[in-house]
Protein backbone atom coordinates (compact mmCIF):
# COMPACT_ATOMS: atom_id res chain seq x y z
CA UNK A 1 0.00 0.00 0.00
CA UNK A 2 3.02 2.52 -0.07
CA UNK A 3 2.38 3.28 -4.12
CA UNK A 4 -1.41 3.75 -2.91
CA UNK A 5 -0.42 6.47 -0.36
CA UNK A 6 2.25 8.12 -2.16
CA UNK A 7 -0.03 8.53 -4.80
CA UNK A 8 -2.67 10.11 -2.82
CA UNK A 9 -0.14 12.36 -1.11
CA UNK A 10 1.11 13.30 -4.26
CA UNK A 11 -2.27 13.95 -5.79
CA UNK A 12 -3.18 16.23 -2.47
CA UNK A 13 0.07 18.10 -2.72
CA UNK A 14 -0.61 18.88 -6.60
CA UNK A 15 -4.16 20.00 -5.38
CA UNK A 16 -2.80 22.35 -2.80
CA UNK A 17 -0.58 23.70 -5.27
CA UNK A 18 -3.38 24.64 -8.06
CA UNK A 19 -5.38 25.67 -4.75
CA UNK A 20 -2.77 28.11 -3.79
CA UNK A 21 -2.11 29.56 -7.31
CA UNK A 22 -5.60 30.01 -8.30
CA UNK A 23 -5.84 32.02 -4.99
CA UNK A 24 -2.42 33.86 -5.68
CA UNK A 25 -3.98 34.95 -9.56
CA UNK A 26 -8.04 35.01 -8.91
CA UNK A 27 -7.54 38.30 -6.76
CA UNK A 28 -6.00 39.97 -9.44
CA UNK A 29 -8.33 38.80 -12.09
CA UNK A 30 -11.61 38.66 -10.17
CA UNK A 31 -10.35 42.58 -9.85
CA UNK A 32 -10.29 42.36 -13.75
CA UNK A 33 -13.51 41.07 -13.81
CA UNK A 34 -15.71 43.18 -11.43
CA UNK A 35 -13.93 46.26 -13.43
CA UNK A 36 -14.81 44.90 -16.87
CA UNK A 37 -18.30 44.16 -15.38
CA UNK A 38 -18.99 47.49 -14.35
CA UNK A 39 -17.92 49.07 -17.79
CA UNK A 40 -19.73 47.05 -19.87
CA UNK A 41 -22.60 47.86 -17.33
CA UNK A 42 -22.05 51.58 -17.40
CA UNK A 43 -21.88 51.91 -21.22
CA UNK A 44 -25.60 49.45 -21.40
CA UNK A 45 -27.10 52.31 -19.19
CA UNK A 46 -25.68 55.12 -20.85
CA UNK A 47 -26.71 53.90 -24.06
CA UNK A 48 -30.07 53.32 -22.91
CA UNK A 49 -30.24 57.23 -21.58
CA UNK A 50 -29.21 57.77 -24.99
CA UNK A 51 -30.93 56.49 -26.72
CA UNK A 52 -34.53 57.94 -24.87
CA UNK A 53 -32.52 61.54 -24.67
CA UNK A 54 -33.02 60.85 -28.76
CA UNK A 55 -36.20 59.91 -29.25
CA UNK A 56 -37.87 62.42 -27.07
CA UNK A 57 -35.45 65.31 -28.27
CA UNK A 58 -34.52 64.42 -31.73
CA UNK A 59 -33.60 68.02 -32.32
CA UNK A 60 -31.64 68.65 -29.89
CA UNK A 61 -29.54 65.57 -30.60
CA UNK A 62 -29.12 66.63 -34.36
CA UNK A 63 -27.93 69.89 -32.64
CA UNK A 64 -25.33 68.89 -30.37
CA UNK A 65 -24.13 65.99 -32.99
CA UNK A 66 -23.83 68.77 -35.67
CA UNK A 67 -21.62 70.83 -33.07
CA UNK A 68 -19.51 68.14 -32.09
CA UNK A 69 -19.03 67.68 -36.12
CA UNK A 70 -18.46 71.52 -36.35
CA UNK A 71 -15.78 71.57 -33.35
CA UNK A 72 -14.36 68.42 -34.54
CA UNK A 73 -13.65 70.13 -37.99
CA UNK A 74 -12.47 73.38 -36.48
CA UNK A 75 -9.42 71.65 -34.65
CA UNK A 76 -8.67 69.39 -37.39
CA UNK A 77 -8.29 72.14 -39.60
CA UNK A 78 -6.47 74.38 -36.86
CA UNK A 79 -3.68 71.47 -36.63
CA UNK A 80 -3.18 71.19 -40.24
CA UNK A 81 -2.52 75.28 -40.17
CA UNK A 82 -0.22 74.73 -37.21
CA UNK A 83 1.41 71.90 -39.35
CA UNK A 84 2.17 73.77 -42.28
CA UNK A 85 3.93 77.00 -39.89
CA UNK A 86 3.32 80.68 -40.07
CA UNK A 87 3.06 82.19 -43.40
CA UNK A 88 5.81 83.98 -44.31
CA UNK A 89 6.03 87.20 -45.99
CA UNK A 90 6.82 91.12 -45.88
CA UNK A 91 4.61 93.88 -44.85
CA UNK A 92 5.11 97.35 -45.41
CA UNK A 93 3.22 100.29 -43.61
CA UNK A 94 1.33 103.11 -45.29
CA UNK A 95 0.95 106.31 -43.49
CA UNK A 96 -2.07 108.48 -44.48
CA UNK A 97 -1.38 111.83 -45.75
CA UNK A 98 -3.38 114.53 -46.25
CA UNK A 99 -4.22 116.16 -49.67
CA UNK A 100 -2.04 119.63 -50.23
CA UNK A 101 -4.58 121.21 -51.92
CA UNK A 102 -7.42 120.89 -49.22
CA UNK A 103 -5.14 120.96 -46.04
CA UNK A 104 -6.26 123.44 -43.58
CA UNK A 105 -9.08 125.40 -45.65
CA UNK A 106 -11.99 123.07 -44.33
CA UNK A 107 -13.37 122.45 -47.68
CA UNK A 108 -13.20 118.72 -48.84
CA UNK A 109 -11.95 118.39 -52.18
CA UNK A 110 -14.04 117.15 -54.91
CA UNK A 111 -12.72 114.66 -57.44
CA UNK A 112 -14.09 114.94 -60.87
CA UNK A 113 -14.81 112.14 -62.76
CA UNK A 114 -13.02 111.48 -66.29
CA UNK A 115 -15.48 110.37 -68.84
CA UNK A 116 -14.66 107.97 -70.86
CA UNK A 117 -15.33 107.19 -74.53
CA UNK A 118 -17.75 104.39 -73.83
CA UNK A 119 -19.32 106.48 -70.93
Amino acid sequence: MGKLDNAQDRALELIGEIGDGLRKAVPGKAMQWVETGAAIGAVRTGAKVASKFVRRNPVLATAAIAGAGLLWYAARRRARQAEAGPIEGSATRVDASSPADGAGSGKASVRKRRRTAAG
